[in-house]
């Protein structure tokens, strides 16, 4: 099965899913004019961390302010908990978003923002929400500044703050972790996986792929507008049989290991390099196996087996080079 087939009608809800809270796309198409800027795609998603990824004018934005219910698509539906996302205002009692634009004004305090997105949302006790949004993002000591002296991740976390005052249910962010420091970005990624494990639904549009390989359950790409794959990256990588799969192995005898493994019928290329050995294989589930046997054999004893080809950015460039 090739890559371009993955394509999972439903994503696996986390672990710690509690409720039944779901986004839905049925065959969601946008065009302005001639120009199809999301092209026919479909996807459910449950509770957990999803990553939204793709290159620049792939369609990621577009798809987040339909799920927004900022855009209405020409085609399709957009679902939030069972309600159509465009022309229901309802569903912003439950639902945050965090665009990427800067969407934040200069002359409030961190904490004057955050309470007025309290007030819209008509809470009972507008400055204890504030308070509460304030201390999950780690701002508590800089509320009282204007945001004009804040720096740009800051601004990142005041604009979360801000979306999650409400303790929505379904939180849309778009790029969050721009400008942010790794303690930041740290801080950020426990705090969602927290928000996460509760049962909320969390979709991360993101260019930092690292970030997204340990934060996101699971991964949408989106290529040309259209949904190029779906699923966990790791199972979307091991159905990537047209391609071939490399590993590093470190042994106390790498030559002689080399030389053992060039004579193994999984294995159809094998480089020493100053990490070990790279093996490449079309068939990674056989190397797995054979590989400790093809050792004790030859007398060598393994030391490390490291997939080098399986990160989220391997996967993404995969897809995005096709």
């Amino acid at each position: 099965m090739s890559a371009t087939a993955v394509q999972h009608s439903e994503l696996n809800p986390g672990a710690g899913a509690r409720t039944n809270r779901q986004i839905e796309l049925r065959n969601v198409s946008l065009w302005y004019g001639n120009i199809v800027a999301v092209n026919d795609v479909s996807f459910t998603l449950g509770s957990g961390i999803t990553g939204l990824l793709g290159p620049n004018g792939a369609g990621k934005t577009t798809l987040m302010n339909m799920m927004a219910g900022l855009l209405r698509p020409s085609a399709g539906e957009v679902l939030i908990g069972g309600t159509g996302a465009a022309g229901h205002p309802e569903i912003y009692r439950t639902l945050g978003l965090v665009p990427e634009r800067e969407a934040v004004h200069p002359f409030l305090t961190g904490y004057e923002f955050v309470r007025m997105s309290a007030r819209l949302q008509k809470l009972g006790d507008a400055d204890s929400a504030a308070r509460r949004a304030i201390e999950m993002v780690d701002l508590g000591d800089a509320q009282h500044r204007k945001i004009q002296t804040y720096s740009k991740g800051m601004r990142q976390r005041i604009k979360i703050a801000g979306a999650l005052v409400h303790d929505p249910g379904y939180l849309l962010l778009d790029e969050p972790f721009n400008g942010m420091d790794p303690r930041q970005r740290l801080q950020m990624i426990e705090m969602l996986r927290s928000l996460a494990a509760a049962g909320r639904v969390i979709v991360i549009s993101s260019h930092i792929l690292e970030e997204l390989d340990d934060l996101a359950t699971n991964v949408l790409v989106m290529v040309a507008g259209r949904l190029a794959a779906s699923g966990h990256f790791r199972e979307i990588r091991r159905l990537m049989t047209d391609r071939p799969h490399t590993f590093t192995v470190r042994s106390n005898g790498d030559r002689r290991l080399a030389a053992a493994l060039l004579g193994d019928p999984s294995v159809f290329s094998v480089e020493l390099s100053p990490a070990g050995i790279v093996v490449r294989t079309a068939d990674r589930g056989a190397l797995t196996r054979s590989l400790a046997g093809v050792a004790r054999d030859a007398g060598i004893r393994l030391y490390e087996i490291r997939p080098t080809d399986e990160s989220l950015e391997s996967v993404f460039s995969y897809l995005v080079d096709r």
